[in-house]
């Protein structure tokens, strides 16, 4: 049989995933704070039909190889910052910078982390995200409170009647990755630390100036559509591509198998 079936079945394949991917990008475009996929790529074993040799009476610097196909090697995603979108809402808040609200999550022991910083009060006054998982470094709230405020250092105040000064109602935690890139996806805007993406380093807001929060903001999608359906026509002309080539394969196999007639 012809490598190049096996071969470009390969890169339909790879390619097959690459749509996949492209479209969960899409279908998310709307999401906050979502991170953009990327599928990365890596050429397959090389079969070799020459080695090149060196001597007294040869001389042929350069052998005889030819590849084998392709396979997907990652999806990488991408945590470069998404666009502010100003809500009005002063428990709406964005993250500017690389860090992550931390969250406690019913069925784990140590929190999640999550950028969607849509949050709510709770029936307990409790600060929580859209699924209503408890965001830490936050006390209560009152009922009767009004005016709540969250600085740019994650601090929660808030009036209520009656008192002419704010009450704290504690400071939000955030928390840092080497490589946030590691961090496994949970679905729900969700992320676990794991051993490749490092252990979490809390964010102090005295000595880390690069990261800050904005009340009345929330961060949008990452994705960026014009650019996502370039990709998509890319990667379909590349299964397209893929495909003639077995097609082709076929008719040079069709015309040696009819040589005896």
């Amino acid at each position: 049989m012809m490598r190049a079936l096996y071969t470009a079945s390969t890169g339909m394949h790879a390619q097959q995933l690459n749509v996949d991917t492209l479209a969960h990008n899409m279908s998310n475009v709307n999401t906050t704070a979502y991170k953009k996929q990327r599928v990365e790529f890596q050429d397959l074993l090389y079969q070799t039909i020459r080695r090149p040799a060196a001597g007294f009476d040869v001389n042929e610097p350069v052998g005889l190889d030819v590849g084998l196909g392709v396979k997907p090697a990652a999806t990488h995603t991408l945590f470069t910052q998404g666009n502010f979108q100003a809500t009005d809402n002063p428990l709406d808040i964005a993250i500017n910078g690389n860090a992550f609200f931390q969250v406690e999550v019913p069925g784990y022991d140590e929190p999640l982390y999550t950028r969607d910083g849509a949050l709510k009060i709770d029936a307990e006054g409790q600060l929580v995200t859209s699924a209503g998982h408890y965001l830490l470094g936050v006390d209560f709230i009152e009922e009767e409170a009004y005016d709540i405020t969250i600085e740019s250092d994650g601090t929660v105040s808030y009036m209520i009647p009656d008192d002419d000064q704010p009450i704290e109602a504690g400071q939000i935690e955030l928390a840092k990755f080497i490589n946030p890139s590691g961090l496994d996806k949970l679905g729900e805007n969700l992320y676990q630390e794991t051993i490749n993406s490092g252990e979490a380093i809390l964010w102090d807001p005295l000595d880390d100036s690069t990261v800050s929060l904005q009340s009345g903001y929330l961060e949008a999608s990452n994705v960026q559509i014009v650019e996502e359906m370039v990709n998509m026509i890319t990667a379909q002309r590349a299964y397209e591509i893929n495909s003639k080539v077995i097609q082709s394969s076929d008719e040079m196999l069709q015309t040696a198998s009819n040589l005896r007639r």
